[in-house]
């Protein structure tokens, strides 16, 4: 069985080779992989400067995580699909364990997730991740999911310029087909540097309470537009 890794970016040339690299070494006893790094028209050296590897293809899409997402899915070659942040590190054995959990039927799932940081809130945040309930689900934790139920569900809707792994996730709880893998994937802790926790989180919610209350899309990207970094 196949993995196709898909990782949507967007300037990322200071992070993207990292994970890349350590993505190869963590299968590098594995043929059963494929690594699609979807670029949205990076204005920096995302491109130029990509590690070349046999396992991994570049490939161009317009830019919104949802196209960019979808763009790799249409183009991979693997029976389970793997949606990975440029900054997020899942543990050193997840092939392993994300297609044993394939094997026993889990068709879809994350992991539980922890930050690059020992700020007390985030680790905080980090912890209620283990849980199976679709409030704790962020694109950070990342996402498995076989590629027929993943076509099933129609894929991310592109019209969701923010919030659309949430709103596939939801799709995939309906049908009670998402599980929480207990090891820890890490995810950095960047934009709440940038931004600062407590505001950034302070956002977040809100805009999770605006979503809620049905506030339409370009609703939501102008207040994220205005709000956060």
């Amino acid at each position: 069985m196949k993995l196709s890794i898909i990782i949507p970016v967007y300037n990322e040339a200071t992070h993207l080779n990292e994970l890349l690299f350590y993505l190869l070494k963590s299968t590098q006893k594995s043929s059963d992989i494929e690594i699609l790094v979807v670029d949205g028209g990076s204005t920096d050296d995302t491109v130029k400067t990509l590690l070349q590897d046999e396992k991994i293809s570049i490939v161009h899409s317009e830019k919104g995580r949802g196209k960019q997402m979808n763009t790799g899915a249409k183009l991979a070659k693997g029976e389970v699909l793997y949606f990975l942040h440029a900054d997020s590190f899942p543990p050193k054995d997840f092939l392993k364990l994300i297609l044993f959990k394939i094997n026993i039927g889990k068709k879809a799932g994350c992991f539980k997730m922890i930050f690059d940081s020992n700020h007390p809130w985030l680790r905080l945040a980090g912890w209620f991740t283990q849980f199976n309930l679709k409030f704790f689900r962020g694109g950070d934790q990342s996402l498995y999911v076989d590629k027929l139920l993943f076509n099933e569900i129609g894929g991310f809707n592109e019209n969701h310029a923010i919030f659309e792994d949430y709103v596939f996730i939801r799709e995939l709880y309906k049908r009670n087909q998402f599980c929480v893998i207990q090891e820890d994937i890490k995810s950095s802790s960047r934009r709440y540097k940038e931004n600062g926790i407590a505001k950034l989180q302070f956002h977040y919610w809100n805009l999770y309470i605006r979503k809620w209350l049905g506030a339409s899309t370009q609703d939501l990207v102008n207040y994220y537009t205005k709000h956060i970094k």
